[in-house]
């Protein structure tokens, strides 16, 4: 009974609390709110009568039909689609004049033309800053042409699963992030006329697009810092339909990154301020002297980098390129080099072979370790064939994932014994390895234990 008595008295003494949150400025609680799904948002109109004008003018606004779907945890069969169509339109339908600082609309399941159409205007009626779709349309979907005339857009995002068709006119002066993921582009003219429509981009990035419709197309500008394309893998014939031709010119890019099936030429022109590259490239049997022609012409552009992260399977494909080697570029501001994926045979004669090109190397990373297919004897790698940065620049190693195994420990003990400025190495070994001590221990004594090329070199083991 005394806890009865208890809880009654709390119950009791709750009107003498003071809503400390309710106070706060309006400014405070649509920060506050923004944070918080729209469906939960609406649902402080409840709290009192400040509470139900606040939800009105928040500045973020995100509706995903994710409510949609099944939710197999609770049993409850989802809602219908009239439920969540009325949702959104009575949102923006109380919603006050204020304008809207993001939106975002996610249609997986529900595709209604009409309503997505009348849902996405009214946010550019509201001057919004940052737009984000995901639209899995059934037929083919026309974005309201407000959207490529906004004088507000800092921020654009659309994935969409069909063509992107673009008005006569695209000029969106102040949106500097533009992020496509799965349209199609319809012709050259529409694709250029949408990168020339950005006079203030600076991040661009294509995701899983598709750009069998297209032939050449250039991206130019002097405001583009971070651009990154990452492309569908082509499952057709080798024959197939070849893909257009890139030209970049971005003097001002910083940071590029490309990913996917090379089918496609990349010609990097003019980016004489690159920091960071990311390349990875898969090379198929039955291309790999097409796609190490690509490979070759996308890294004569890339010779002022400082930072490149490659794929084995990009140095890999510098076997297959032949005479076309001689074209590669000395990459003097290279300080920085990135094996992504584990190194096979065939990719480390194309590493020495590359990394001849890199007379100004510091640090060299290997991520993922050898494969067990490499053979390396103790005199594999010197004299002629051992790149003169290793020698005379390198100062840093990381080799993640060691195995241990024989041409691992004579690749690490070829730099030690002939990087005359090296200073560290870092070994990341892998579980089997730290498994077995003994092993272990006999590794790091035939790491440690002969005369180095550097006497203040240190070998760390984690």
């Amino acid at each position: 009974m005394s806890g009865i008595g208890q809880t009654r008295c709390v119950i009791q003494n709750t009107g003498d609390c003071i809503d400390d949150i309710s106070q706060l400025p309006d400014c405070i609680l649509h920060h506050i709110l923004s944070f918080l799904p729209t469906k939960d948002v609406v649902k402080t109109a409840v709290l009192s009568k400040k509470w139900n004008n606040v939800w009105t003018s928040v500045s973020s606004l995100d509706f995903d039909d994710a409510l949609l779907y099944a939710n197999e945890t609770d049993n409850r069969d989802p809602p219908e689609e009239t439920c969540f169509i009325n949702f959104v339109e009575r949102v923006l339908s109380l919603r006050d004049a204020s304008n809207i600082k993001r939106f975002r609309l996610s249609c997986r399941v529900f595709f209604n033309a009409s309503c997505i159409h009348s849902w996405i205007s009214s946010a550019i009626m509201h001057n919004v800053q940052k737009l984000d779709l995901c639209l899995f349309v059934d037929d083919p979907f026309v974005l309201p042409s407000s959207v490529f005339c906004s004088q507000t857009l800092t921020r654009l995002k659309v994935e969409m699963n069909c063509v992107l068709e673009f008005p006569n006119v695209i000029y969106l002066p102040c949106l500097k992030a533009l992020h496509l993921s799965l349209v199609t582009f319809a012709n050259d003219g529409s694709a250029q006329k949408l990168f020339s429509g950005c006079p203030v981009l600076e991040d661009l990035t294509l995701l899983d697009c598709e750009w069998l419709n297209l032939n050449n197309i250039t991206i130019s500008s002097p405001t583009l810092k971070r651009l990154t394309i990452d492309d569908l893998p082509y499952f057709g014939p080798p024959d197939g339909p070849k893909d257009c031709k890139i030209k970049i010119y971005t003097s001002n890019l910083i940071y590029l990154k490309y990913t996917g099936y090379p089918s496609k030429d990349i010609f990097v022109c003019d980016v004489s301020s690159l920091v960071k590259a990311y390349i990875s490239v898969p090379v198929p049997h039955e291309k790999q002297k097409e796609v190490a022609s690509h490979v070759v012409n996308l890294l004569k552009g890339l010779s002022k980098v400082v930072f490149l992260n490659v794929s084995d399977h990009t140095i890999e494909s510098l076997v297959f390129a032949g005479n076309m080697v001689a074209n590669l570029p000395v990459f003097r501001n290279l300080t920085h080099l990135e094996l992504t994926m584990e190194i096979r045979k065939p990719t480390i004669e194309a590493l020495m072979t590359f990394l001849n090109c890199c007379p100004n190397l510091q640090s060299l990373s290997f991520s993922e370790g050898f494969n067990h297919d490499v053979c390396l004897a103790e005199n594999d790698l010197i004299g002629s064939s051992l790149p003169k940065c290793i020698s005379s620049g390198l100062k840093l190693l990381t080799f993640k994932n060691f195995h241990g195994i024989d041409s691992e420990i004579c690749f690490l003990k070829c730099i030690l014994q002939h990087a005359f400025v090296f200073k560290k190495m870092n070994i990341s070994c892998c579980e089997k390895l730290f498994g077995d001590p003994s092993r272990l221990k006999e590794v790091k004594k035939a790491l440690e234990t002969f005369s180095k090329g550097s006497k203040s070199s240190v070998v760390t083991f984690s």
